[in-house]
């Protein structure tokens, strides 16, 4: 099988587009994506497009149809917040067999303010009562409360995640807020599940972001390799069964069982890391996935927020895009988004947050129900 690459990636700037269609902001994407490297559609063999909210609706075509219908096949996927890391894992799949030389991937999402609910479909009383106790705020709230319990994480430590998100986020000019957040500020902003304040959750916004993949030969008879990423892992869990507690989702097994498998795909273990976009879909989330990807023992995810470890100029900085505190979580977007601002530092190219040195990248999502994309990046050489 031969190596993909990544050979032009880009993302809009996040933020709520309400007079424009989910096609019309999914092809301003692609169609950056497709600068990036100097190409047009018509170079592109296949289509695969992440969409959630509008799953149904056949959102490749239809963004084919801004940009220029060409005849390609066209996949459609959705995933939950898995959904554009989906998108791009068929993608890469595809040039890794052999059966295209250079397609695309879309990520896009349109979004409303306000509460995401779960799915429907279940009947009866709740497990858990009938006061919002299946809602991610509220599901996170808990995952966060359980690591307390085991492990002393206080309210201070989670609220530390999002000061640091925040101030990434100044510098980028993609991301949906870039303002600071003082650690006061985040504490005392509106309780919406304890220990997640209003600006410990992540925002709700518009988005898309697009990559090019291509074969090694193909991104090096088209010239691109000095600025091409190569994709050393590429890997999509779901929950294994397991004996648990059905109260309490789980949260991280999904995601410990995909980053086993990356760092052995890739030939890498995390301290060979040099940033990491992560799901910080809550303050509480963060926390989780430093010791879910094996970025400290279990228990010592607090320290690492303490010590500035996660921060840039760190040992191994987190969310320098922002994350999805910050910058926002288009969900459809947010896979593909990740894989933009890695490869953006692993070229050498973030300006005032470079990651300074970087060669190895890796970007994770989490979609409850569940399903975990993990996807490790190198600078070619």
């Amino acid at each position: 099988m031969t190596d993909a690459y990544v050979i032009g990636v880009d993302m809009i700037k996040f933020g709520r587009f309400p007079e424009k269609t989910v096609p019309q902001i999914g092809s301003e994407a692609a169609l950056l994506a497709l600068d990036d490297c100097g190409l047009k559609i018509q170079d592109m063999q296949a289509l695969y497009c992440g969409n959630l909210g509008q799953a149904s609706g056949m959102v490749g075509q239809r963004i084919l149809q801004e940009i220029g219908q060409t005849g390609v096949p066209v996949i459609n996927v959705s995933n939950a917040c898995a959904t554009g890391a989906t998108a791009f894992r068929e993608a890469w799949a595809s040039v890794k067999a052999g059966l295209y030389d250079v397609v695309l991937a879309v990520g896009v999402e349109q979004m409303g303010k306000g509460l995401l609910g779960g799915g429907g479909g279940a009947t009866g009383i709740p497990k858990e009562g009938l006061l919002g106790s299946g809602t991610m705020p509220a599901v996170f709230a808990e995952a966060g409360m359980e690591h307390s319990r085991k492990h002393g994480t206080t309210f201070e430590q989670f609220a530390k995640v999002s000061v640091k998100n925040h101030h990434h986020a100044t510098m980028n000019p993609k991301a949906m807020y870039q303002i600071e957040t003082p650690l006061e500020t985040v504490m005392n902003a509106e309780m919406i599940s304890y220990p997640n304040t209003k600006l410990m959750c992540s925002v709700n916004v518009d988005g898309s972001a697009a990559a090019v993949i291509a074969s090694e030969s193909k991104a090096r008879e088209l010239g691109l390799m000095n600025r091409a990423i190569k994709v050393r892992a590429s890997v999509l869990t779901s929950d294994p069964w397991q004996e648990r507690d059905l109260v309490m989702p789980d949260v991280n097994t999904c995601t410990r069982l995909a980053a086993k498998q990356a760092y052995e795909m890739a030939g890498v273990g995390p301290e060979d890391v040099d940033l990491i976009e992560l799901h910080d879909c809550f303050a509480t989330a963060e926390i989780l996935h430093y010791e879910n990807l094996g970025l400290c023992p279990d228990g010592e995810a607090g320290r690492m927020i303490d010590d500035g470890e996660v921060e840039l100029g760190g040992k191994i900085p987190v969310n320098v895009s922002g994350g999805l505190l910050s910058k926002g979580h288009p969900l459809g977007a947010t896979g593909i988004a990740n894989i933009y601002e890695v490869s953006t530092h692993l070229r050498g190219e973030a300006g005032e947050r470079q990651v300074e040195g970087a060669r190895i990248g890796l970007t994770h999502v989490i979609g409850l129900g569940s399903a975990c994309g993990i996807h490790i990046l190198e600078k070619a050489s």
